[in-house]
């Protein structure tokens, strides 16, 4: 009882030793404060806007997915490992960093155009932050909409009812524009994945019809067209060949 008295005590004369400094100590930033600006538009607070930018950061995964060049390349590397016969070589891990790594040589283009027209004028003060996020959407958009089939875009127009309200592809929101990008990517990468397939069913049939002939039923024709497919990989120099192609196919 003495104890917890004692502490009790203490606690109660710092508090009070510390209150000149909290009365003197001035107030922090304000945390919801929009300004007007001149030209009607607002700007808000350096608190709302880390705020915001720390909740785009969970989204940041879905929007590299959504909007790059990055589901193409995986789903490309990955109907490749398969086609190959290889089921953990290169790994996960290291086909995701070759995919990410290419993302960011296709999208450099149009990372440099956003640092020129959004980031670099919100950083010399020149725009707030959403007239830098809607510059930024600009290089964004039109990468988008080149890789985009427009019988993608009719669909999603129409799922979404709204055939006589947009007038150009300009003027698509983003609702509309990333399913439509991410089924026309879709549907590309399965184009350059069948033509991956093709030479490797063919060392298969092949492999499996010269053990057949040879009475070899029991051996499973897997296990000897690996090493050829391999070989025939190699010698056709097909890591340069399918890194050259996914650029190829963005118009890099």
């Amino acid at each position: 009882m003495k104890n917890n008295l004692f502490l009790i005590r203490h606690l109660v004369l710092a508090v009070l030793a510390m209150a000149p400094f909290l009365a003197w100590a001035e107030p922090g930033l304000p945390a919801v404060t929009v300004t007007t600006n001149p030209d009607g538009s607002q700007e808000y607070t350096v608190t709302l806007q880390i705020l915001f930018i720390m909740t785009a950061l969970t989204l940041l995964p879905a929007a590299l997915i959504m909007m790059t060049s990055f589901t193409r390349i995986i789903i490309v590397l990955s109907i490749l490992r398969q086609a190959i016969g290889l089921q953990q070589s290169p790994s996960n891990q290291i086909m995701l960093g070759m995919a990410l790594f290419l993302t960011l040589f296709i999208m450099t283009p149009t990372l440099d155009s956003i640092n020129e027209v959004a980031l670099q004028p919100y950083l010399n003060n020149e725009m707030t932050s959403l007239q830098a996020v809607e510059a930024a959407s600009v290089p964004v958009r039109e990468f988008m909409l080149a890789q985009t089939r427009e019988d993608d875009v009719a669909l999603y127009v129409k799922l979404a009812g709204k055939e006589g309200e947009i007038e150009s592809l300009d003027t698509l929101p983003f609702t509309i524009l990333m399913p439509a990008f991410v089924t026309s990517e879709l549907k590309t990468a399965f184009q350059i994945g069948f033509m991956l397939f093709i030479p490797f069913l063919i060392v298969d049939m092949v492999v499996a019809s010269v053990l057949m002939a040879m009475g070899m039923m029991m051996l499973s024709p897997v296990i000897i067209s690996l090493p050829f497919k391999i070989m025939l990989f190699v010698m056709v120099d097909g890591w340069s060949m399918i890194m050259g192609t996914l650029a190829a196919s963005f118009g890099i």
